[in-house]
C-alpha cells in the first residue's frame, strides 16, 4: 500500500512547496499516487504550482513524473527549476530511480529550465528525445502532438 510523507520540510530557503492535495491512484484511468503542491515564497504567496506522480506506468513517459506551471508575474527566476529539485528530494524519499519531466517544444521557458536541471542536478539528467503523444494519450485529446522528454537519475 502507498504511504504518503511528510512535506513539510520542502523548503530551499528561496522557495517552499506547500501541499495543496495528495490524490491516490486510480488503477482503472491508469494514474499513479500524486502530491499538488503551491510554489509559494517564504511569507506564503503563491507563485506556482508544481506536482509529483510517484510510479511508473507507461503514460509517464509523455505526461512526466513532474509538472510545473509558475505564475506569469513569477518567471524568469528559475523558480521551476528549484521546485523540481525540492520534488527530486521527495521522488528519492519514495525509492524512485529516475523520472521524466517533458514539455512541448515550443515552450522555450521551460525547455530550457529542463536543460538546465540535466547540467546542474547532482544526479545527472539527459534529452531523451522528441517524442510523438500516443493518440489514446490523455495528451491528446487535449491537442498535444509532441514532447521533449527529459530523464534525471535520483
Amino acid at each position: 500500500m502507498f504511504q504518503f510523507l511528510p512535506t513539510d520540510d520542502l523548503f530551499d530557503g528561496e522557495i517552499c512547496l506547500r501541499l495543496a492535495k495528495a490524490m491516490e491512484a486510480d488503477e482503472e484511468k491508469g494514474y499513479v499516487p500524486a502530491y499538488k503542491f503551491a510554489i509559494c515564497l517564504p511569507d506564503g504567496s503563491p507563485m506556482g504550482a508544481c506536482m509529483l506522480r510517484v510510479g511508473d506506468v507507461p503514460s509517464l513517459y509523455h505526461s512526466g513524473h513532474i509538472g510545473y506551471g509558475i505564475h506569469e508575474d513569477y518567471r524568469g527566476h528559475g523558480y521551476a527549476g528549484k521546485a523540481c529539485r525540492l520534488l527530486f528530494a521527495l521522488a528519492k524519499k519514495h525509492g524512485m530511480k529516475s523520472l521524466y519531466i517533458t514539455c512541448e517544444p515550443d515552450n522555450i521557458p521551460s525547455d530550457k529550465t529542463l536543460k538546465r536541471l540535466c547540467a546542474e542536478w547532482e544526479g545527472g539528467g539527459r534529452f531523451l528525445e522528441t517524442s510523438p503523444v500516443p493518440e489514446d494519450h490523455k495528451m491528446y485529446e487535449e491537442g498535444r502532438r509532441f514532447v521533449n522528454v527529459y530523464e534525471y537519475n535520483m
